[in-house]
């Protein structure tokens, strides 16, 4: 699992990002937060993010502070603790965000509720230090008020009925939706607490299931994050299954690497890597350090994790060919 992890740390350090380089020492080669070369790094990370959102868009707001967290800046800037408070304001006493808010179309206009429309900008929060807000908390609360029996999450409620799932949002050994609990996982492994609590890696268990490999898709994440690519789409805002995010999510809940998905999707990765220690971004060559520093990081917490799923492996294919009667 880990062959070439000594390699592939000092060929990240190549990249022009100050905001890599600092994470690449401090996360993967543990240097101490004193050292001068990581003082410097720090106060040019700053410098390389902008601003974006509008004060009554809370996607765009909460994937800034995304943004800014995976770039290693946190609720200690001003910068953020301001766009945090503008999240806040707009939050309903309930702890969740006016899902009028997030409508963008006519299908999302029918839908009462959508538990994405917490999930996202509760992400954000969490992300840049505010998982133990008591804002926060409440999102937190309302988000597990609305998981199912079975662990998942469903789409949404329109007219007192659930959402319709397409094939390619699907769980399997759920009624609920993958991108909806794949969204809220998102949030709850950035909480000490409740990323290894019982009910999040249930609802992890659900998700390595999906045991496709979307060779495609991986990285997809890291190019939003980056700003190499926009957000877009609410319920169709986790759509592409970024085997990068999976691993991420379950190396953050304390996944074991004994468990036989995970040891399957990271042999499927070490299958993929080159010679010289890097992923390959498929759509974007110029992030392969950053998607190469992201999967080294999650298969380094991987070592310590301890917990290993009971969902049987099965195969899974969102749109199964159907035989034809004659």
């Amino acid at each position: 699992m880990t062959a070439g992890l000594a390699d592939g740390p000092a060929l990240l350090l190549c990249d022009p990002s100050p905001a890599l380089r600092y994470r690449v020492l401090t996360e993967l080669m543990d240097v101490p937060p004193d050292d001068p070369e990581v003082t410097e790094l720090a106060r040019l990370r700053a410098a390389t993010l902008e601003l974006s959102g509008t004060v009554a868009d809370p996607k765009a707001l909460a994937f800034t502070l995304c943004r800014w967290a995976y770039h290693g800046i946190g609720r200690d800037h001003p910068h953020v603790a301001a766009v945090a408070e503008r999240l806040f304001a707009l939050q309903d006493g309930d702890g969740s965000w006016p899902l009028r808010l997030f409508r963008r179309g006519r299908s999302e206009g029918v839908y009462s509720m959508a538990p994405l429309q917490v999930a996202l900008p509760l992400r954000g929060l969490a992300a840049a230090g505010y998982a133990t807000d008591p804002r926060a908390q409440r999102a937190y609360d309302w988000l597990l008020g609305h998981q199912l029996d079975d662990g998942g999450w469903p789409m949404g409620e329109a007219h007192g009925q659930p959402g319709f799932i397409a094939g390619y949002r699907k769980l399997p050994g759920s009624r609920g939706c993958r991108t909806t609990t794949q969204g809220a996982l998102a949030c709850l492994v950035l909480h000490d607490e409740l990323a290894h609590a019982p009910r999040t890696r249930r609802a992890l268990d659900l998700l390595l299931q999906r045991e496709s490999r979307d060779e495609w898709a991986l990285g997809a994440e890291v190019a939003r994050l980056t700003g190499r690519e926009p957000p877009s789409g609410f319920v169709t805002y986790y759509a592409r299954f970024d085997l990068a995010l999976v691993l991420d999510i379950a190396a953050r809940a304390g996944a074991a690497p004994d468990d036989a998905r995970i040891a399957g999707l990271v042999e499927f990765l070490e299958q993929r890597r080159g010679p010289f220690g890097l992923w390959e971004h498929p759509h974007h060559p110029d992030l392969s350090r950053w998607l190469t520093f992201d999967l080294l990081r999650s298969l380094r917490q991987l070592r310590s994790g301890d917990w290993s799923g009971v969902a049987p492996r099965v195969p899974f294919r969102a749109y199964p060919h159907r035989r034809h009667r004659y």
